[in-house]
């Protein structure tokens, strides 16, 4: 079953407030723990509540605090993408959706308010919201005052939109349809969008929502109740504006309006509630006074004594002019304190709203996909979760330094960093970093170092290492680095932003070794897609393996899928799919697979195989159409260095939204990792939460 679903509007008073109240009481059928989410909230000042967070919090019970249940406001969320700092407004919204997620079964998401004018704005941000928390979406339109054609248009653009994000769309709801076009509506979406496994459904018009209450005028208008507080909830259909004497002002009146006035017509006034005595005048919902004048006192005993006052009389300080042109902006709003509407909104919904059939969908989906900045935190939180102690060999690089305050600010790990203290600390203090937990050695100062020397002498002395030899490799901090993990001293290491990638690996293949039964160390890159993720080796380390080396290389990575979430369906790439080249090459990997298959009969590995039938199904289709690997592969084995690297390079060029993460070393019996000598403080700090993930791993085996 799907854990959450995002309901997302294409047009300003779509009727979002209504589809989420129908929702939460379906879901809450059958799910006990139901979340309740807004990533974005656009409150009118800083003291006020979000509507419908109250609306949702107030009527269910959910048990969850006002806090718990958004990120951040409409302006941060502007100025952090004004000030090109979209990753990091992603990083909180995501931070605060997964706190609540961890206490539900399931959460309700709400996207942003939108605005007339803005709405290309939010519903991009709502798209790439649903994407990076892996949502499927419901799309909801109001059809007020715009044609079927319009609707079809509007949800047939949102539908390309965010699957041009990577989010699965479950639906649309039409709401506000006028009187007679539900089935013209329902048609025109059927027969346009052909997209059979879509949900569509309409809900006509009522008024009883859509217009506001003297409750609404009173909050939109911060108006002072004078009379009648428990009126309040009288539905407006109208406003009548009283300028003219009393005889001509009766003749406007319709049933449900409220009559505007200033506050000293005391004729307005008085007439307005004696037309509610007679039955040849309509019935007014209220009056609202403007001027700010408090009434004469006869009028005020009048009114005073008159039992069960049938109107609300509301009073605010601007001119009659100003107030009329802000109610114009006024719309209607389903208060927590209004059952009636809330009951209205409700039993709109399950008459309108196939509710089995749209409870079997939720049941049946669930969203595979997977954005880059989703993975990057599912790496930060898997690291959290069991902390490890990663070594920093590079402790005086300005980067390490700075990707070591933020792991200690996010918690992700226990940290040494290896370096002269005086210099790592100037360094520290100069960058105003805050590393107080951080553990910081200069190897030749350690009263580890003697032991060290030996442990490592001992180790080599048959290779032709000397004692003196022996002193220097320990003094090398990659070297001091590497023994550290290899005494228990930390779990992992992470270097290559200043040493040459062999630096920091060969240390790792003469005191840490391989795993037993493996003969070489390959790498991997995991290649984040802009809805998947997808995991390619070896592109970094061995030129030209063989056969049974390849086979290896294969076996690891597939074991690499899995510690971080992908289920392994290995390609074994060649320029060949099956049987339909030959060569040496070929041969290869055809043996490759061979090795493989036998080795590990419970992976779904097959080769040789072309890029392209491997990735995409409709190749796939026509090359191997029996295969279960084929166009849905996730593991890219390439046959050499020079074709994986130039590889991973093309596919993480040829997109802005895609990332690679590594290279990540595979086949040590504890992890080692290399960093590009660009790398940037992001690089280190992923590499880092993967290595930690790792050192984790492989205290399990």
């Amino acid at each position: 079953m799907a854990k959450n679903l995002y309901i997302t509007s294409i047009n300003a008073e779509s009727g979002k407030s209504a589809t989420v109240l129908g929702l939460m009481e379906l879901l809450l059928r059958d799910i006990r723990k139901v979340g309740f989410f807004r990533p974005i909230i656009n409150p009118k000042n800083p003291n006020e509540r979000d509507h419908d967070i109250d609306l949702v919090l107030s009527h269910f019970y959910l048990g969850l605090q006002y806090e718990e249940t958004y990120a951040v406001t409409l302006d941060e969320a502007k100025h952090f993408i004004n000030s090109g700092r979209q990753n990091d407004l992603m990083g909180i919204i995501l931070n605060k959706y997964q706190q609540l997620g961890e206490k539900c079964e399931f959460v309700l998401c709400e996207g942003t308010d939108f605005k007339a004018g803005h709405e290309s704005f939010n519903f991009d941000i709502d798209a790439s919201i649903a994407a990076n928390i892996g949502s499927p979406a419901f799309i909801v339109s109001g059809a007020q005052e715009t044609s079927a054609e319009e609707v079809v248009s509007l949800s047939q653009l949102a539908i390309d939109s965010l699957h041009e994000k990577g989010v699965d769309t479950m639906g649309v709801i039409v709401n506000k349809a006028k009187p007679g076009d539900k089935e013209n509506i329902l048609n025109a979406l059927r027969n346009s969008i052909s997209r059979p496994e879509l949900l569509f459904y309409v809900l006509p018009e009522e008024p009883t929502l859509s217009n506001p209450s003297m409750n609404d005028v009173k909050k939109w208008l911060n108006a002072e109740v004078l009379y009648g507080k428990s009126e309040l909830g009288k539905r407006i259909d109208g406003y009548v504006i009283a300028a003219m004497r009393i005889e001509n002002f009766l003749n406007y009146l319709k049933d449900d309006s409220l009559v505007v006035t200033a506050s000293d017509r005391s004729d307005i006034i008085l007439g307005s509630l004696a037309s509610r005595l007679s039955s040849a005048y309509p019935n007014v919902s209220g009056i609202l006074l403007t001027g700010g004048q408090t009434m004469p006192p006869s009028i005020k005993r009048l009114i005073e004594g008159w039992t069960g006052l049938p109107v609300p009389i509301l009073l605010v300080q601007d001119s009659t002019y100003p107030t009329v042109d802000a109610l114009h902006d006024l719309k209607g709003t389903i208060d927590p304190d209004n059952p009636q509407k809330i009951a209205t909104a409700l039993g709109l919904f399950e008459e309108h709203v196939k509710t089995r059939e749209l409870k079997q969908k939720l049941i049946s989906r669930k969203s595979t996909r997977v954005t880059p900045q989703m993975f990057e935190y599912k790496l930060i939180r898997e690291a959290k979760k069991n902390k490890q102690h990663i070594v920093l060999p590079e402790g005086t690089s300005d980067r390490i330094l700075q990707a070591a305050d933020i792991l200690m600010r996010r918690n992700v790990c226990d940290i040494t960093l290896l370096g002269r203290e005086e210099e790592i600390g100037t360094k520290i203090l100069k960058m105003g970093l805050e590393l107080d937990g951080v553990n910081i050695i200069n190897p030749e100062r350690s009263p580890q170092f003697e032991q060290y020397v030996l442990d490592f002498y001992d180790m080599r002395k048959e290779k032709g290492v000397t004692m003196d030899m022996a002193c220097d490799f320990m003094a090398d901090e990659t070297y001091w680095g590497t023994m550290m993990i290899y005494q228990g001293a930390a779990d992992g290491m992470v270097s290559g932003s200043v040493n040459t990638t062999a630096h920091t690996i060969r240390p790792a293949f003469q005191i840490i070794k391989t795993i037993p039964d493996f003969s070489i160390v390959s790498s991997v890159f995991l290649m984040c897609l802009k809805d998947r993720v997808l995991v390619f080796g070896d592109c970094a380390v061995n030129p030209n393996p063989t056969a049974e080396q390849l086979a290896e290389i294969a076996i690891v990575s597939a074991d690499t899928a899995n510690l971080f979430g992908i289920e392994p369906r290995v390609a074994m790439l060649s320029y060949s799919t099956g049987s339909s080249g030959k060569g040496a090459e070929v041969e290869k990997v055809i043996r490759a697979t061979e090795i493989a298959n036998k080795k590990r009969p419970d992976l779904l590995l097959e080769g040789p195989i072309q890029y392209d039938a491997a990735i995409d199904p409709s190749v796939a289709k026509t090359k191997l159409p029996d295969s279960r690997v084929a166009g849905k592969a996730t593991v890219f084995i390439f046959p050499d260095l020079n074709t994986g690297n130039n590889t991973y390079k093309a596919v993480q060029r040829a997109s802005n939204d895609s990332l690679a993460i590594g290279p990540i070393l595979q086949g040590l019996k504890k992890p080692v990792n290399d960093l590009s000598r660009g790398c940037t403080v992001h690089d280190i700090v992923n590499t880092v939460a993967i290595t930690a993930i790792q050192a984790y791993a492989s205290k399990k085996k």
